[in-house]
């Protein structure tokens, strides 16, 4: 699923426009105020030092420091003001009353705390809020504790910010008031893109939202259906699982499931199946529209126990018909959405356990990515389509986009990667020797540039077209500057599928 969010007043069967979901004057003053506070470096925001104690200082010492501060969180740091830990108002909660006051803080605190540079902008902190689900981010300068920003820094100032959105995505209680909530995703994601956050920031915002949005449709639902001796994992496929969904998009997703008590599969499906139908509407009903190809959890083909997706996995590595490939590529970047995630994980590492030991199925998958070549022209600067009513158009998800998530597919099944982001999956493919380290920083921002031009397109759309042309961008339209970085993007896509052809001797 790549991504959409709905209009204020949804309707499944009319296209989205602008005109159904303009806020009114006094709302765009309060985004505006909001992204301007987003815009800002993380240093702008502290006020005070930061509340900090060493290793060896106890529970009693912190939470003490903690009270006289006024503060939710202190930064346990080593000699030389770096990082090591952090102790938060829920971590006390965790850990007592089992643990003494007396504990030395360093056996309760959480290592590795989240930290960002100084110059980081403020929307990078409020991302990793959202996606981390924390409160708390550290920021350094060479790599030492200058400050802590927290939630309330962000959003506090605003009427209407992301850490207030995301509280009333999990507040919400109906579909209807998820639908509302989608709306405004949607006139956030717009501001961010004419405001120019980084295309690689921007989906994850994105798709972090919209996870929360999916998130709380499933658990309304499920309250709804007697699934307490099911053991099961909402799948989410394609865009959605690579956490790169842009504005439109349709659903894919799957279920997982693990039959309890020596139950029959087919019995489980028929109690999953009714859940599954419930919120695939509900998502439709909030934006995601359901898919024509029939990539989702109510289709009893893709609600499978565990032994069942191996199976269907397994055929699917065996298959050379195109459409095989086509569903496997798809399904093979699942990531959990909601559940249990371990599911899924134990799935993905049978998945990746598997693939490296079949070369026939991935030189199979590489032929594949190298279908969709580059739209440039030997003597003009780029092949266009004479589409349906977009003559001269190119289609930038289907020529642009998808080389580079193919390739690092394929790289990612051949080296056992579990990473499904396509951006996480070229730099661990770097990181294993399969790309050069510089190649692949080259490949990214050439991927980004791509993402980029594409949702400032989509940004620009009054209605989203049924078909493929919320994708399709005519390069005469675009400045020179975009005109001469797409054409180096598609260069650098072009040769990205020549070292896979290479590797693959295709």
């Amino acid at each position: 699923m790549t991504a959409v969010t709905a209009p204020e007043n949804p309707n499944p069967n009319r296209a989205m426009s602008r005109t159904a979901s303009t806020p009114d004057s006094a709302l765009e003053r309060r985004l505006a105020a909001e992204q301007k506070t987003l815009a800002l470096p993380l240093r702008s925001l502290l006020r005070s030092e930061p509340i900090v104690c060493a290793e060896a200082d106890t529970v009693r010492t912190a939470v003490q420091r903690m009270h006289e501060a006024r503060v939710g969180a202190i930064v346990v740091v080593d000699a030389g003001s770096r990082p090591s830990g952090i102790f938060t108002e829920r971590d006390l909660l965790r850990v007592m009353p089992e643990t003494s006051l007396d504990t030395p803080i360093a056996e309760v605190m959480v290592r590795k705390p989240l930290a960002l540079p100084e110059h980081t902008p403020s929307y990078e902190a409020a991302l990793l809020m959202i996606e981390h689900r924390i409160r708390h981010v550290l920021v350094t300068k060479e790599e030492r504790l200058i400050g802590v920003v927290s939630e309330r820094d962000l959003f506090s100032l605003q009427r209407l910010g992301l850490g207030e959105l995301t509280m009333e995505i999990r507040l919400a209680r109906d579909v209807d008031a998820l639908a509302a909530l989608a709306g405004r995703v949607r006139r956030l994601t717009r501001m961010l893109v004419e405001e120019g956050v980084a295309a690689e920031r921007l989906t994850l915002f994105v798709s972090v939202l919209n996870d929360r949005i999916s998130e709380r449709i499933i658990e309304l639902v499920r309250k709804r259906h007697a699934l307490d001796r099911i053991s099961w994992c909402w799948l989410a496929f394609g865009s959605e699982g690579r956490l790169e969904q842009t504005f439109a998009t349709d659903q894919d997703n799957g279920l997982l499931f693990v039959a309890h008590d020596g139950a029959r599969p087919d019995t489980v499906r028929e109690s999953l199946l009714p859940f599954a139908r419930e919120v695939n509407e509900a998502l439709d009903a909030c934006g995601f529209p359901l898919c024509k190809g029939n990539v989702m959890a109510s289709n009893p083909a893709l609600c499978l126990s565990f032994e069942e997706w191996q199976a269907k996995l397994s055929g699917w590595l065996g298959n050379s018909e195109p459409k095989a490939l086509l569903d496997a590529a798809i399904c093979f970047d699942f990531r959990a959405l909601s559940g249990d995630a371990r599911l899924a994980a134990d799935l993905r590492q049978w998945l990746l356990g598997v693939t490296r030991k079949r070369p026939n199925f991935l030189r199979l998958l590489a032929e594949t990515a190298l279908q969709a070549k580059p739209p440039l022209a030997r003597w003009r600067d780029f092949a266009t389509e004479d589409a349906p009513g977009a003559p001269g158009t190119i289609n930038l998800k289907m020529y642009g986009v998808r080389p580079f998530v193919d390739v690092a597919r394929v790289y990612s099944l051949a080296h056992a990667l579990p990473q499904t982001n396509t951006a996480d999956r070229l730099r661990a493919a770097a990181g294993v020797g399969v790309l050069p380290a510089a190649e692949a920083e080259s490949m990214l921002a050439a991927f980004f540039t791509l993402q980029r031009i594409r949702l400032a397109h989509q940004a620009t759309l009054d209605v989203f077209p049924a078909d493929d042309g919320a994708n399709r961008i005519d390069p005469r339209k675009l400045n020179e500057l975009d005109r001469r970085t797409l054409k180096e993007a598609f260069k650098l896509s072009r040769d990205l599928q020549s070292r896979l052809s290479m590797d693959y001797h295709l």
